[in-house]
């Protein structure tokens, strides 16, 4: 059975490949688990997270369709991130919802006092909501230019297929996570020996 992606969602290596494991399943992302997702990955402060949430009651048709543009991001960069894992090509056109949020979300980064600490927050030039996607737009872009050389791969375990950025000195790292499906092998091979052995 697959990890849960909701307790397990920063396990990737990379925001854009973590974003891609939101939901592994084929359906919908919720406003919940998208801005639990945002806080989680440090792309907003807990009190802007809780300022978002509320955005759902407040203007529903705003989140509505920025939903329908994580949904089109987000099958957009598994798809790309499966051609990658896979060493193929992918047309230009799958690049499309990246270059889109990439173009929407001009804006700069700025210096934040937040209880006695310094943070950057990103500072979108738009108003609207697609500025949350800036960062995980910006993230696939980067994986996107590393090409064939980009250490892109998914789990081994065949219930999960989560994917995960390699940057082991060997690059031979197999799982998504060794505390989820990693150890989860191990002992599932271990029982097969021992009872393999008679025991």
């Amino acid at each position: 059975m697959p990890p849960n992606a909701g307790s397990n969602r920063l396990i990737a290596g990379h925001l854009a490949l973590d974003f891609a494991n939101l939901i592994p399943e084929a359906r919908d992302v919720s406003w919940q688990e998208f801005v639990e997702f945002l806080v989680d990955s440090q792309v907003v402060s807990k009190e802007r997270g809780q300022r978002l949430e509320n955005l759902r009651r407040g203007e529903p048709a705003a989140v509505d369709g920025v939903l329908l543009k994580i949904l089109r991001l987000r099958e957009c960069i598994r798809a790309i991130f499966s051609a990658v894992e896979q060493g193929r090509g992918f047309p230009n056109a799958w690049a499309a919802p990246i270059n889109e949020i990439l173009r929407l979300t001009e804006g700069h980064d700025e210096l934040v006092a937040q209880q006695g600490e310094w943070r950057l927050e990103f500072v979108a030039r738009e108003s609207g909501l697609e500025w949350l996607l800036a960062a995980i737009a910006r993230s696939a872009a980067e994986l996107i230019v590393e090409g064939a050389n980009a250490p892109v791969k998914r789990c081994a375990n065949p219930a999960c297929r989560l994917f995960f950025y390699d940057d082991s000195r060997t690059r031979q790292r197999r799982w998504c996570s060794m505390a989820l499906c990693g150890n989860r092998n191990k002992v599932a091979a271990f029982l097969r020996r021992k009872r393999a052995a008679g025991y």
